[in-house]
């Protein structure tokens, strides 16, 4: 396990109606990719997956088997077109992500598509590693889970929660308030460094809603943190299926798909685990995927993005509990049965999602990036 944007409720009409808006304007570009690449790797997805064929591989980064139900995705995707799909430093942070681009630009073995939370999208287009290409369903996925240029689309979001082994701690907290205890000393965790990580960075934001704070505001998310903090409650170790296993993290604060993967394994170890959205501060957060400009397979990038925002990938997300960028149309298509919805979040907690714009975000993650080692990390 590893490591957020238009302010309106995100129910599966509002999903609808935003995907229709934009319909009539998108159409003539979906499929297409930058200048002189459509006519290379093909607009459809049979033709990218011929193209795609010859190269064989993608490279691949930040994606563990658990993480909104990346194994199967990862594995219904090499099943169907025969190709590689290796991932790197599967526990990589965003910042990583984009680090690893950097370090190895040029090379063979650069990612080739990325999986970066909100915070980092402007980034990837501002360093010119965010290449512009319209998925063919790019008309069903909506306006808020898209770069209007194509740069980025978001497969996916989920909800922030609280996981509480209660075979450790049999009083599970359920709000914000609760995890200031003082009996959940040592037991309340990050999942990664909020100025990297785009669950740690939700996890800030909802405590920031959670205490009077608000997208344009973020320091009581901060501030709540450094309470935390000071009274031990807080601990510094990363949220990974190897501590959640081991009783290392008892509580863990992470998005809502990253524990039906690990729940079955949890069971054989002999805990129990209990999933809540806290009810004080409900956030919602999607990650973003960019096929990497200058990558050495750029059709098989484009292929897995293809697979990940078609209906292989949107149910294969399902399964994991993560909400796929194109729900609404899923529904209305009758592929969403109570077994797939069965991990999702309740519709009414959907319905009071609401995404930051980009311009919240970016300052959330400037004051981050003042705030967190004085107030958190330094202390």
């Amino acid at each position: 396990m590893r490591k957020l944007p238009l302010l309106v409720p995100l129910t599966a009409l509002a999903l609808t109606l935003s995907a229709c808006s934009s319909s009539s304007e998108a159409a003539s570009d979906a499929g297409t990719t930058t200048a002189g690449d459509a006519s290379t790797c093909g607009t459809t997805v049979d033709e990218i997956a011929a193209a795609a064929k010859d190269e064989g591989t993608v490279n691949l980064i930040a994606l563990p088997d658990t993480w909104a139900n990346y194994g199967g995705i990862l594995k219904s995707f090499t099943d169907t077109y025969g190709i590689k799909a290796p991932v790197a430093n599967p526990d990589a942070s965003s910042a990583d992500e984009i680090t690893a681009i950097q370090t190895l630009r040029g090379q063979a073995d650069m990612p080739e598509v990325v999986d970066v939370g909100a915070s980092f999208t402007q980034q990837m287009i501002d360093e010119g590693y965010a290449e512009a290409y319209k998925p063919t369903v790019w008309d069903e996925i909506p306006d808020a889970l898209k770069d209007p240029e194509g740069h980025w689309v978001a497969s996916y979001y989920g909800v922030m929660a609280i996981a509480t082994n209660t075979t450790i701690v049999t009083d599970a907290p359920t709000t914000f308030a609760d995890l200031e205890d003082p009996k959940y000393k040592g037991q309340v965790t990050l999942n990664g460094d909020p100025r990297e990580a785009g669950a740690a960075f939700g996890a800030v934001m909802a405590a920031s809603l959670a205490n009077g704070g608000s997208f344009d505001d973020i320091m009581p998310g901060i501030e709540y943190f450094a309470g935390l903090k000071e009274s031990g409650n807080l601990q510094s170790v990363d949220v990974t299926e190897a501590t959640l296993l081991s009783g290392e993290v008892p509580i863990a604060l992470d998005w809502t798909y990253n524990f039906p993967g690990v729940a079955p394994q949890l069971e054989e170890a002999g805990f129990d685990l209990q999933v809540t959205v806290p009810t004080d501060g409900v956030y919602g957060g999607y990650y973003a995927q960019s096929v990497v400009t200058e990558s050495a397979h750029p059709c098989s990038a484009r292929l897995f993005l293809e697979h990940l925002v078609g209906d292989d990938g949107a149910l294969g997300y399902l399964e994991g509990g993560a909400i796929p960028a194109r729900y609404a149309t899923l529904v209305e298509e009758g592929k969403v049965d109570a077994d797939l919805a069965k991990n999702l979040p309740d519709a009414d907690t959907i319905s009071k999602i609401e995404f930051p714009t980009q311009d919240q975000i970016d300052a959330a993650k400037a004051t981050l990036a003042e705030q967190w080692g004085p107030m958190v990390a330094d202390k």
